[in-house]
């Protein structure tokens, strides 16, 4: 086990703003069904328990809701809209790129921990330019569990080099994913939770993710 701190981060809403692209691919698939579009703020409350339960969430607010049968073929259509655009628009968030540089320097080992499908983390990561600051990288897919699952936190906390280590996200699965799995947790209040973040039972909540880094060595007692 590593002495050094470990950073385990997700990936939209905290260090991503991939909303953009995610609403033009779950507008599409509404479009296609004969369904009303969802607005960008309906969206951003629906990220982050998988692409299965956006779809699924997606279609129940704007009509009938799904039969189990479509599920699957909705999400391959999905997959497969969103890896033909799946960058266009995200950006990474004020503050992200020069804090993980930092970050990095300092010899902080840094993974990402998504529920987001696995290939399209790679991906979208990849044309960000963003891959090479993580010692792994975890979406939906690559281990049969979805966060808040603590087998998950446990399997990526290993790959990163155990602990000590902290939980960067933004939602309640965030925080439920870092408390049980023993560490502490950051919540950026930017991002996609119908919530506010001040509510959900994080250790810090911040607004800026250059303050990440100070955050940090507080709750893991470092000065």
């Amino acid at each position: 086990m590593s002495s050094t701190p470990a950073l385990l981060f997700d990936l939209d809403g905290t260090l991503v703003d991939t909303a953009p692209d995610l609403l033009t691919t779950m507008n599409t698939l509404l479009q296609r069904d004969g369904r009303p579009a969802l607005d960008p703020g309906h969206l951003r409350k629906l990220v982050g328990r998988g692409a299965r339960n956006l779809i699924t969430e997606a279609f129940k607010a704007t009509g009938a809701a799904l039969p189990p049968e479509r599920i699957e073929p909705l999400y391959d259509a999905f997959l497969k809209d969103y890896g033909s655009h799946v960058a266009a628009a995200s950006r990474p968030y004020p503050g992200v790129v020069e804090t993980l540089k930092r970050l990095q320097a300092d010899g902080v080992r840094m993974g990402v921990l998504t529920n987001k499908p696995h290939a399209p983390s790679l991906q979208l990561l990849a044309e960000l330019g963003l891959t090479g600051f993580f010692t792994t990288i975890c979406g939906q897919g690559k281990y049969p569990w979805l966060k808040p699952d603590p087998r998950l936190f446990a399997k990526v906390l290993e790959a990163v080099g155990g602990g000590p280590a902290i939980m960067v996200g933004d939602s309640i699965t965030d925080v439920q994913t870092g408390h049980g799995g023993g560490v502490n947790v950051i919540l950026m209040s930017y991002g996609y939770t119908p919530e506010p973040a001040a509510t959900l039972g994080a250790d810090i909540v911040l607004d800026n993710f250059a303050e990440v880094p100070a955050a940090a060595l507080r709750l893991l007692g470092i000065s």
